[in-house]
C-alpha cells in the first residue's frame, strides 16, 4: 500500500500535564470548607510498538506528526484532571532510532515489544495540597509539567540469521522461496527482487530467518544504484550467504568484488560466518567453472547449487544449519557496521 521505505524522519512530542486547579469548598451548614483544588492529569507518552506483521517504515512518511494528548486541569470537589492519551507508533522489527541532529542511535527496538520513548509531563497540584495551619485559603495552585518535543530519525535493519548476498540474478531469490514460506518474485532479468525479504526455514527441528537482499553492484558502497540502503540491512545478519552464478562467464571475479563492496561500507560484515554458493550449477559450463572457481579460492568451501537437484539443496540446509549453530554470535551483536556510516544519513535527512 505505502511501498517499500526503511529510513524517515518524524516530529515526535509527549502531552502537557494538566494544571492543579484553584478552588474553595462552598456547602451550606460548611462554614469552613476549605480548599479542595484537584490535580492536573498526566500528559501522554510517546510509545513505539514493535509489530511483526509490518516490513516497512512507509505508514510513517504517510503521518509525520505524532502528538501525545494533554493531560486534563483538575477540577473541584478534588476531582482529578484525566490523563492524557499516549500516542502508539507502529514499527516493524529491526527499528533503530536515532537523533535528526548528529544521528546518533538513541535506542535500537531489537527485541522490544513495547518502548515508552518520551514521557508525558507530570501534572500539577491542585491547592489542596498546600493547606496548611497558618495558610488555610491557598490561591494559587501547581502548574503541569511541559512534555518533550523531538525531531528523531526512523531507520530499519532487517534481522535474520543469514544473509544472501549476490549480484542481481544470482539465484537468490529461487533459493529463499523454496526453503521458506516467502513468496518472493522471480524472472529471468536482474533486479526483480526491489526489497529485502524474509522466509523461515526449519530444519533438523531448528528455525533459521533467511533474508534476501536485493541485487548488488559493483560501486555499490560507494552508491551506486540502491547500494547503500541494502548494504545497510545486511548488517543485522549473523551469517551471509554470498551466491555465485555459475552461468556468469565472469562469476571467478564475483566473490572478490562481492567481498570488495562489503568491506568499503563495513569491514566488520567480513568477519561474519559465510556460506559460498555456486549457483545454477545445471546451466551449460557451469560444472567447469565450479572447478575454476575451486581452484581460484582454494581453501574455502563451495556449495554448489541447483534448485532442481534435491542433494544440492539438501547440502545448502545443512550448511545453514551448521553456520548458525557454530557462530556463537548475540543478536545484539550482530549489527556490527551500522553506525560505521553516520555521515551518509544526510542522504535522506534531506527528504523532510
Amino acid at each position: 500500500m505505502f511501498g517499500f521505505s526503511d529510513e524517515t524522519y518524524i516530529d515526535v512530542a509527549s502531552g502537557n500535564g494538566g494544571n492543579g486547579c484553584v478552588s474553595f469548598r462552598r456547602e451550606k451548614f460548611v462554614p469552613k470548607g476549605g480548599p479542595d483544588g484537584g490535580d492536573g492529569g498526566k500528559g501522554g507518552d510517546v510509545v513505539f510498538v514493535v509489530r511483526d506483521n509490518l516490513r516497512t517504515l512507509g505508514h510513517l512518511k504517510m503521518v509525520r506528526s505524532y502528538r501525545a494528548e494533554n493531560g486534563r486541569p483538575g477540577q473541584g470537589a478534588r476531582c482529578f484532571g484525566r490523563n492524557g492519551a499516549d500516542v502508539e507508533i507502529p514499527v516493524p522489527p529491526g527499528t533503530v532510532i536515532k537523533d535528526a541532529q548528529t544521528g546518533q542511535v538513541i535506542k535500537d527496538l531489537t527485541g522490544e515489544e513495547r518502548y515508552v520513548f518520551l514521557k508525558g509531563g507530570r501534572g500539577g497540584l491542585g491547592n489542596w495540597h498546600f493547606r496548611t495551619a497558618t495558610r488555610q485559603t491557598p490561591r494559587f495552585a501547581q502548574s503541569g509539567e511541559p512534555g518533550t518535543e523531538m525531531r528523531i530519525g526512523v531507520e530499519l535493519l532487517v534481522i535474520a540469521d543469514i544473509g544472501f548476498v549476490g549480484f542481481p540474478n544470482a539465484g537468490k531469490s529461487s533459493l529463499l522461496n523454496l526453503l521458506t514460506n516467502a513468496r518472493s518474485k522471480v524472472a529471468g532479468y536482474p533486479f526483480t527482487t526491489k526489497i529485502p525479504q524474509l522466509g523461515a526455514m526449519r530444519y533438523d527441528g531448528q528455525d533459521m530467518i533467511l533474508a534476501d537482499i536485493p541485487g548488488i553492484i559493483e560501486g555499490a558502497s560507494q552508491g551506486a544504484g540502491m547500494g547503500l540502503k541494502f548494504l545497510r540491512h545486511i548488517s543485522r545478519t549473523k551469517a551471509l550467504a554470498f551466491f555465485i552464478d555459475l552461468s556468469d562467464e565472469n562469476c571467478l571475479d564475483s566473490y572478490d568484488i562481492l567481498s570488495r563492496e562489503l568491506a568499503d561500507f563495513a569491514p566488520a560484515l567480513l568477519e561474519k560466518p559465510q556460506v559460498i554458493i555456486a549457483s545454477k550449477l545445471d546451466e551449460d559450463g557451469a560444472v567447469q567453472r565450479l572447478e575454476d572457481l575451486r581452484t581460484r579460492l582454494a581453501g574455502r568451501e563451495i556449495h554448489p547449487l541447483s534448485i532442481y537437484m534435491d542433494e544440492t539443496v539438501e547440502q545448502i540446509k545443512q550448511a545453514f544449519i551448521h553456520v548458525v549453530s557454530s557462530s556463537g554470535i548475540a543478536e545484539d551483536d550482530a549489527s556490527g557496521g551500522f553506525t560505521s556510516h553516520a555521515d551518509n544519513d544526510a542522504h535522506y535527512r534531506d527528504e523532510y
